[in-house]
């Protein structure tokens, strides 16, 4: 890095992590830009590498000019994406969990999601893994034991039967977790509401109205919406994904039969389903959701009704094209988001990498388990709970690490 600042910025030394006000110049000595220049003398840097950081005044032209006199140098190209963040994971300065954290912090558009992202980024969800793979190390040992000395009189089976309690209470705490990650996958990838009912229900203009915007087309012509249209909103601090979807009826149209195909196949996955009626329908004939059974129903277009002696007490009464009762609605959203997806506390699993991991630990000691309690061989006992181990330890990066930084990092922006 010195060499590459005295070809850049001169020859007069830059302070080590003091930032420095210099001229940067190309390899003709063409002054590009001032900047504000930070030496990182390793291993104290965020790679643990020696680092040069440059802080340009961000013009197109400003960093094409500096970018192309850079790549110019010796030894020097484009970073990857996701680089400076995987170096920090081989350095030790990071492990996989916080390494993704960094990622899901940089791309964070809700408040829950910068919570989250930044509660894992401090290590505090590592920690629970370290634990629990050393509370295994602790169990394997003693199971080890009856391996090694098997003919030793005083050790019998009491190591064994030693194993037993913390693996069981594992078990349960990784049962705990997985009936838990639902949160955590939520709030980093957002709440998925699906709006259903027939056609010209007012789905579209619901949407609408709650974008703020016209996302949708909205016609009065049965049928307009053929496929899933999805938007994104900040909803009290939680990211939520909202899909319009073709209105449910039996149809000849192929096209538009996919498409009720779609909206329910979308209906039987998404987080929260909410139903849309037309208030005009009248009693006797009442919202027709296909059988599916929606979280929430809106009797829609109260603004044509006088009274809304057709609603329920269950159902919402609303209207998409004034905005009437639209508050009641995002209230009670925002409530079972908030049951669902808790913006505050740590989640331990994030990610489907994250639950595939735990999954798999907690089916290894479930065998290790059913291992000790039918006498198995300890050999066998053993080899499941390295089994666990090694499942928690990727996780975290304790083991295995190259075969899951390539589909990590590959989601970074460029260069972070």
């Amino acid at each position: 890095m010195p060499s590459v600042a005295a070809a850049t910025l001169g020859k007069e030394p830059l302070p080590v992590r003091k930032a420095a006000l210099r001229t940067f110049r190309d390899a003709n000595g063409a002054a590009v830009d001032q900047v504000v220049a930070t030496y990182y003398q390793a291993p104290a840097s965020y790679t643990g590498e020696d680092m040069l950081e440059f802080g340009f005044h961000g013009g197109v032209a400003v960093v094409e000019r500096a970018l192309g006199a850079l790549i110019d140098l010796p030894g020097l190209g484009l970073a990857e994406p996701g680089a400076f963040t995987r170096r920090a994971v081989l350095a030790g300065k990071l492990d996989l969990l916080e390494a993704e954290a960094v990622a899901d912090l940089v791309e964070a558009e809700t408040e829950a999601q910068r919570a989250q992202a930044l509660s894992q980024l401090g290590g505090g969800v590592s920690q629970i893994y370290d634990m629990w793979r050393a509370a295994l190390v602790e169990a394997l040992s003693a199971i080890e034991v009856s391996v090694d000395f098997p003919d030793e009189g005083d050790v019998g089976s009491a190591p064994e039967r030693a194993a037993a309690a913390p693996i069981e209470r594992l078990s349960r705490d990784l049962g705990t977790a997985l009936a838990s990650a639902r949160a955590g996958l939520q709030v980093r990838s957002g709440t998925q509401i699906a709006i259903i009912g027939p056609p010209n229900a007012g789905k579209s203009s619901f949407l609408n109205a709650l974008a703020g915007r016209d996302v949708a087309i909205v016609t009065d012509r049965p049928g307009t919406t053929r496929d899933v249209l999805e938007t994104r909103l900040n909803l009290n601090g939680h990211l939520v994904r909202v899909c319009d979807t073709a209105g449910l009826r039996e149809t000849g149209d192929e096209v538009e039969a996919e498409g009720v195909r779609r909206a329910q196949a979308l209906a039987a996955e998404c987080d929260v389903l909410v139903g849309i009626y037309d208030v005009g329908d009248g009693p006797g004939r009442g919202p027709d959701f296909f059988g599916l059974e929606p979280d929430l129903v809106l009797a829609n277009k109260i603004d044509l009704l006088p009274g809304t002696a057709n609603v329920s007490c269950e159902t919402f009464a609303v209207s998409a094209q004034t905005g009437e009762g639209l508050d009641a609605v995002l209230a009670e959203l925002s409530k079972r988001i908030e049951h669902t997806a808790p913006s505050q506390g740590a989640a331990v699993i994030t990610r489907q990498r994250h639950l595939e991991a735990v999954s798999a630990a907690k089916s290894a000691l479930e065998r290790a388990g059913s291992g000790l309690s039918r006498g198995a061989p300890p050999e066998l006992v053993a080899e499941d709970v390295r089994q666990a181990i090694r499942a928690l330890g990727s996780a975290v990066g304790r083991v295995d690490v190259e075969d899951v930084l390539g589909s990590i990092f590959s989601s970074f922006c460029i260069g972070k």
